[in-house]
């Protein structure tokens, strides 16, 4: 039976939402409980990887407040699957949008997030992680 990576897209990308939805109202365990011991992490301000999931829970700890985001954007959605269908990579753009002190909605954040998964003992978990900042080069760089 041939794997169906249609499917394994849809539950990656349905699994990444429901752990930013999480995040956006205050509570970031969904996407620290889903981490993999072996976990590798971008983060956007530090200039090192940081590696093990502990190192990870520890890091997001200590930077992590609740962001009231009221709505979120998922742009351009990539999922690519493994022939083995135990592995995925996620790509996508997310808009992120808080309301100002006049109770309108402003953007807070633009990222570019990649997201490695791989199942393990039947569930699927992160295996490494990289948020960047869509807009931080003043000048279109290839070096």
């Amino acid at each position: 039976m041939g794997v169906d990576k249609a499917e394994i897209s849809t539950t990656i990308l349905e699994l990444e939402k429901s752990f930013n939805e999480r995040w956006s109202v205050g509570d970031n365990r969904g996407y620290l409980d889903n981490y993999a011991e072996e976990v590798s992490y971008f983060d956007p301000i530090l200039k090192e990887l940081v590696v093990g999931r502990d190192k990870v829970i520890a890091h997001i700890e200590s930077i992590y407040s609740n962001p009231h985001i009221v709505r979120s954007e998922y742009l351009n959605p990539a999922v690519n699957v493994a022939d083995s269908g135990d592995f995925a990579v996620l790509a996508y753009n997310l808009n992120t949008y808080v309301l100002d002190e006049d109770g309108n909605e402003r953007q807070l954040r633009a990222w570019n997030a990649t997201e490695a998964y791989r199942l393990i003992d039947g569930e699927w978990h992160i295996v490494h992680s990289h948020w960047a900042f869509t807009r931080t080069a003043k000048t279109a760089v290839a070096s």
